[in-house]
This record gives structure tokens, sequence and C-alpha cells, in this order.
């Protein structure tokens, strides 16, 4: 009997020390798995690597919460499709622009950037632990250039997405996948792309003969101006306009600021229509209206003097972003109403809906579109 007994407690020994080795060895495993940035089975990884729209391979969190944008640029797309996702804006939003944003966003911190002047406030961007930057306009070198050493000074990624105008479908797929809304990126990604393919049809079957010549006059004074191929007259080529401004384009090959000329200029080359910049933004049009010196230009004779649309945003240009989609529709409407007869009002609208989660009452949109109508 106790032979059997010792027997027994020989076998539960035997059982205890397997069992104890086989815990470690589970053990060892799990930490291995840490080790390699491999997630334990049934877990999500931290992070993943994904290739960024100039093609860097990047490595970001796979839940994406908080973001930051080196622009405007970037900062407009980020709110139109996931805003309470945005970090923070890169100026001050004057009282124009608030009107049309969330109450919720409004407040959101100015925290600079890195375009036309580096504002960017480095201190207070890490404070508020944005989990990636996204750097979205024109892509070339400097651009990338630019990417890597905000990345390497902050420690923390950096995606760079193309802002073209004719690519922001695919801006919005990347962005959606990046912050994991699909879905919703599809919606705004469709729109895009319905509105680039349609215009860019319609445009074709223009004649020469019949294509609109339009001045662009930015500034206080309207006589600062950018060229055609300018990324900030993309809208005017794109609807089949014909940019009179015959002068080389400022800063790199996208054009990326304004030129002055003169008003004997602007008088010489005497265009159909002019566009100015707001008299929200502190614009001419006023001034082109009212001042004897710009009179005799045809365009103000036959009161074809327009300010482009802004609230939020800049319909036309500055910031370059997803504001021009809206753009397209109304100028287009605006040079060529018998080939793109929208029901602007309706448009206006329906875009503010999608895109600015705003509805517009029909005052707002008067308002909106006030010298930016054609009869």
């Amino acid at each position: 009997m106790l032979k059997r007994f010792a027997c027994k407690w020989v076998s539960l020994l035997l059982a205890i020390l397997i069992l104890t080795a086989t815990l470690a060895g589970c053990g060892s495993q799990g930490s291995g798995q840490k080790a390699t940035g491999q997630a334990p089975a049934g877990q999500a990884a931290a992070n993943r690597t994904i290739v960024d729209m100039a093609g860097r391979q990047v490595t970001v969190p796979t839940q994406v919460n908080k973001v930051f944008a080196t622009s405007p640029v970037g900062s407009i797309m980020v709110y139109t499709l996931a805003p309470e996702k945005l970090a923070g804006w890169n100026y001050d939003l004057n009282e124009v622009e608030r009107k049309f944003i969330l109450p919720e966003y409004q407040k959101l911190p100015n925290l600079g950037g890195w375009y036309a002047k580096n504002t960017a406030n480095i201190e207070e961007i890490l404070k508020i632990h944005p989990q990636v930057i996204v750097s979205m306009g024109y892509m070339d070198n400097t651009a990338l250039s630019q990417a890597e050493q905000i990345q390497k000074q902050l420690q923390i990624p950096v995606v760079m997405v193309d802002g073209e105008l004719t690519k922001l479908d695919q801006a919005y797929e990347f962005m959606g996948d990046l912050l994991g809304d699909k879905r919703r990126a599809q919606e705004l990604a469709a729109y895009c792309r319905d509105t680039i393919n349609e215009v860019a049809a319609k445009v074709k079957a223009i004649p020469l003969d019949r294509k609109v010549r339009v001045y662009y006059a930015e500034g206080s004074n309207g006589l600062q101006t950018d060229p055609a191929t300018s990324q900030h007259t993309q809208v005017l080529d794109f609807v089949g306009g014909i940019n009179v401004a015959a002068i080389p384009p400022q800063r790199g090959p996208g054009g990326m600021g304004m030129s002055s000329v003169s008003l004997e200029q602007v008088l010489s080359w005497d265009p159909d229509v002019i566009l100015s910049w707001n008299v929200a933004q502190g614009g001419a049009y006023e001034t082109i209206l009212q001042d004897p010196k710009w009179q005799s230009l045809r365009a103000v004779k036959n009161h074809r003097v327009y300010q482009v649309p802004h609230g939020p945003f800049n319909w036309f240009d500055r910031p370059p972003s997803v504001n021009r989609i809206i753009g397209v529709k109304w100028l287009a409407n605006l040079l060529y109403p018998d080939v793109f007869n929208y029901n602007l009002v309706a448009t206006v609208k329906d875009f503010y809906a999608r895109f600015y989660h705003y509805n517009l009452s029909e005052q707002e949109t008067d308002a909106l579109l006030a010298g930016a109508r054609g009869k």
C-alpha cells in the first residue's frame, strides 16, 4: 500500500513538471512575438506599414484617432472626412470661416504649419500628441524633403497626400483607409470623381472660338495674379477658361506665388471676365467695379466682374484643397451656362451638406453667391 502511495506521488510530481515546462514554453513564445512586433493571436497589431501617395513606406498606428496637417490643404481634407480626428487648424479662422464650421471644431487650436512662412508651433503640436501628420499638396522633391524633415524632427509619422485637383478621389480613398472611415471616404471620392469626369468630358466639346478669356484679380488692388499652369488657377484651366495673364509662374513647377502686374498689362489683355478675391478676403471686387481706371475694360463694361465665393473656404484657390470641387461646378456654370446648366443653389446646398456637414439656408446660399452669379 505504501508503495502504491509513493508511485501516485511520483506520477503527480512528473505531471506538474511537464505542465510547468509547457507553460514556460508558451510564455517564451509570447515574448518572442512582442519582440518582433507581432500581435498575439486574436489581437490587432498596434502599428501597420502603408505606402503613401508619394510611394513612401510609412509605419502608422492601426487605429488613428488624432491627426494634424502641415497646411490648410490637408486640414480641410481631414475636416470634410473625419472632423472628430482633426487636432487643430493652421491659422486663426475668421468670422466668415467660423460661420460654416461646426461649433465643436471652431475652437480647435491654431498650431501653425509648414506652408508659406513656417509657423508650426512644435511645442504645442507635441503637447496634443497627434498620431499622424498629413502633408497634402503639390508633390515634388521639395515637399518630399520637407515631409522627411518634419517626421525626423517630431518623431511622428508623416504621410504625403496628392492634392492635385483631378486626384482628389484617390486622396479621399487613401485618407479613408488611413483614418478607418472607408465608407464615407468612398462617398466623397465618388462625388469628386463624377464632377471631374463630367466637366472634363463637356469641356472637350467647347470649340476654341467659344472659350472665355479670364483675368484672375488677386490682392487688395486686383493687380496680382497667377498664369495658366499654376496650381492656383487650376480650376480656371480645368473648366476651359483662357487665362489671359501672359506671365511666367512664380517659384517652382507648381507656381506657388502671386505675380504683380500693372493695370496697363490688364488693359492690354482686355479679358471677357474678371474673377476677383471676395470682399471678405480683402479683395478688389468693389474697386474694379467703381474705380474709373478699370472702366474701359470689356469685362467691366459688360458687367462680367465676379467675386469668388468664400466661406468657409475659397471655392477657387488659397487654399487649393477640396473646396475647389464646388468651385469647378460654379465656374463651369458661370462661364458656359448653356453647357453646364446646373441648379446652382441646389448644387451648393448638396455640396455643403456632404463635405462641410452644414445645411445651408436659402439666405446663406444667396449670401455665398452674392456677386458670383451671371445674368
